[in-house]
């Protein structure tokens, strides 16, 4: 198994940087003592002799806008700590541990945004310190959501994909929170179909039996415009098998494969004959899968005085976010295999469109491929193969975009 932070191998992410705010540091400072491991004497005619020194503290005295995920330390610079506390303006007392020997005491809860900490440590020495200090204030916090769902298993085409609920206008921030871990290791990375969402995916198709983990590390973290992350969220899914349906406008059919092993054949009808209409190439992307629905055409722009729509269908199995799926069509059987006739989505018997969706698994693939229409956009949100992966790899964290 490996662990990567970044873009490549294994498994990677970034996740969120915001606004102009700036983190302090954890530096170990003791506010005029000497640091550890050097001494702090005075001379007199007696001889030298050593000070006591007060506790150190990883946060400066007066310190502003101090990340909240990072754990605040205390170490003794004596003969070990004999108490710390710390309050927040409301009088509430961190949690904290002390180590074995007392020799130094860290925070065990998550700080608050927008809160003002006293923190004040003696040592058995008997020297005290005391630090006040104030955690980052955001214009505005954001969640991450993430798909696929957890423990869930998917195809062998499944992206990873991270919904902001603002846009992010510091992307590389936002990915360097982001973590995929992946066993075994593959190469992969990250790439923005839009300012509030961001996919990973591998370089190529997963192998079944791959395990990942997802990690989004966004608290405390700075995403630009004033914005930090709200929480941290996870996911993990499994790859399961290859299945992969071909669909061939020159043969009216789709072949449908588990693992390499053709299981069926099926006629279809595709998307008209025209620019307007026809279903688009490339590679496809299985979403959600509707025992039934409502397929209303002014979704996409085709009002009902002009020849649209409002049909219930069965066994709707989604392939992209424009609205193509593979559903039954009773009304248009006598055209299945020999003819296109929808509006873009791919035709099929009521059995086989049940058989289908019993048959597919959200990320498995379908390739649609000889028709006369165009490719699949990759901004689609079920197209994301269809973004080179020569283009993918170098990201665009960078980029500065109109969406």
């Amino acid at each position: 198994m490996k662990r990567v932070r970044g873009f490549v191998t294994g498994s990677i992410l970034a996740l969120l940087t915001v606004g102009a705010l700036t983190l302090s540091g954890c530096t170990i400072e003791r506010s005029g003592h000497a640091q550890e491991g050097e001494e702090n004497t005075t001379t007199s005619d007696a001889g030298d002799t050593t000070e006591p020194a007060a506790p150190a503290v990883s946060v400066k005295d007066d310190a502003t806008d101090v990340d909240p995920s990072e754990p605040v330390v205390v170490k003794s610079l004596g003969d070990g700590l004999e108490e710390v506390t710390m309050l927040n303006e409301q009088g509430y007392e961190v949690e904290a541990d002390y180590s074995s020997d007392r020799r130094s005491w860290t925070t065990s809860e998550v700080l608050g945004y927008n809160r003002t900490y006293t923190l004040t440590a003696t040592d058995r020495n008997g020297e005290t310190s005391t630090t006040v200090f104030s955690t980052a204030q955001p214009a505005a916090t954001t969640t991450v959501a993430l798909s696929p769902l957890a423990d869930s298993v998917v195809g062998v085409g499944q992206t990873i994909a991270f919904r902001f609920g603002t846009p992010i206008s510091d992307r590389q921030a936002a990915e360097e929170a982001l973590t995929v871990t992946t066993s075994p290791e593959v190469e992969g990375g990250f790439y923005w179909l839009n300012n509030s969402e961001v996919r990973w995916r591998p370089a190529e198709y997963w192998e079944p039996g791959t395990e990942v983990t997802v990690e989004a590390n966004l608290y405390g973290t700075e995403l630009g415009g004033g914005v930090w992350g709200a929480s941290d969220n996870a996911t993990n899914f499994t790859i399961g098998d290859r299945v992969e349906a071909v669909v061939d406008d020159n043969t009216k059919t789709m072949d449908v494969y588990r693992n390499g092993t053709l299981l069926r054949s099926i006629p279809v009808s595709l998307g008209r004959d025209t620019d307007e209409w026809a279903t688009p190439n490339g590679t496809y992307i299985i979403g959600d899968r509707n025992p039934s629905m409502i397929m209303d055409s002014t979704t996409f722009g085709l009002g009902y005085d002009q020849g649209g729509y409002r049909t219930p269908v069965k066994f709707a199995t989604q392939m992209s976010y424009s609205g193509i799926y593979v559903h039954a069509a009773p009304w248009s059987v006598a055209e299945q295999g020999n003819s296109n006739v929808s509006h873009g989505c791919i035709n099929v018997t009521t059995e086989a469109a049940e058989w289908f969706q019993n048959t597919v698994k959200r990320g498995d693939i379908v390739t649609v491929k000889n028709t006369v229409g165009s490719t699949l956009s990759g901004y689609d949100g079920l197209g994301d193969w269809n973004i080179p992966w020569s283009v993918w790899k170098d990201g665009n964290a960078d980029e500065t975009s109109a969406w």
